[in-house]
């Protein structure tokens, strides 16, 4: 694996830490220096820390990988044209939808409930704090196209085949959201992202997938969330898992 991405996958896992360490410094910084109350630090210092730790990890993350494409710029596949590759986003968009419709029929057969309580709360935080819109239906999936398609499963298919490269890293796609009851269906969608990227050589094709898919999700729940409930408490799979 090249260092970049070593560095990349650091970063990657120290956003996620990070806020043990960076939400106590938000929150002495509101009270002490800008004089906030104590009551509203408590509420707005994890979104706070959410959208400052994503987008910074994003920076830093796009700059390591200017540098490394740069660097590495002769190693790369040839992509597919731009048209195709828009051809192929927006038909990722209803592949990732139909995988996760299949990954949540086998669930309900085997007696796992439809529904997720990850989605839920992000929903329920972009209510509250719009903001957060952008980390979940942007910088998020960028960052995990990245993280989980070009490092990993790119770095795993040079020596594995494509099926066996995917799966891996849809299983630690799936894994990583911390919501192990649903891993068939987030690793169902990492795997269609997979192929996208495997299709077209294109990071921003799954990329763009993903993000449409997430904002879709957002939108729905949104507008109609008392409506989806209940078709997810009648067993559907409408309604989405944000990934």
């Amino acid at each position: 694996m090249k260092k970049e991405y070593v560095y990349i996958l650091i970063t990657y896992i120290a956003m996620q830490l990070s806020a043990y360490v960076g939400q106590p410094i938000v929150y002495i910084i509101g009270v002490k220096g800008f004089h906030t109350s104590e009551s509203y630090m408590k509420m707005m210092t994890p979104v706070y820390w959410i959208v400052i730790s994503f987008i910074s990890a994003l920076i830093i993350v796009l700059l390591i990988l200017r540098k490394s494409e740069r660097k590495y710029q002769l190693e790369r596949s040839t992509p597919l044209s731009v048209g195709k590759s828009i051809t192929w986003a927006i038909g990722g968009i209803f592949l990732a939808f139909i995988a996760q419709a299949l990954a949540s029929i086998i669930e309900q057969m085997i007696g796992i409930k439809p529904g997720s309580e990850n989605t839920q709360r992000i929903v329920s935080l972009i209510e509250t704090f719009p903001i957060v819109v952008i980390v979940s239906s942007i910088i998020g999936p960028i960052l995990e196209e990245i993280v989980f398609r070009k490092i990993i499963f790119g770095t795993l298919h040079k020596y594995l085949s494509f099926f066996s490269s995917a799966l891996i890293s849809s299983i630690i796609f799936g894994l990583a959201h911390m919501e192990f009851v649903h891993l068939l269906l987030y690793s169902a969608m990492g795997f269609t992202f997979a192929f996208l990227y495997k299709k077209t050589n294109r990071i921003l094709v799954p990329i763009s997938a993903h993000v449409i898919m997430n904002t879709i999700v957002v939108i729905a729940q949104l507008l109609n969330r008392e409506e989806i409930q209940k078709i997810i408490e009648k067993q559907s799979f409408i309604g989405g898992l944000f990934s």
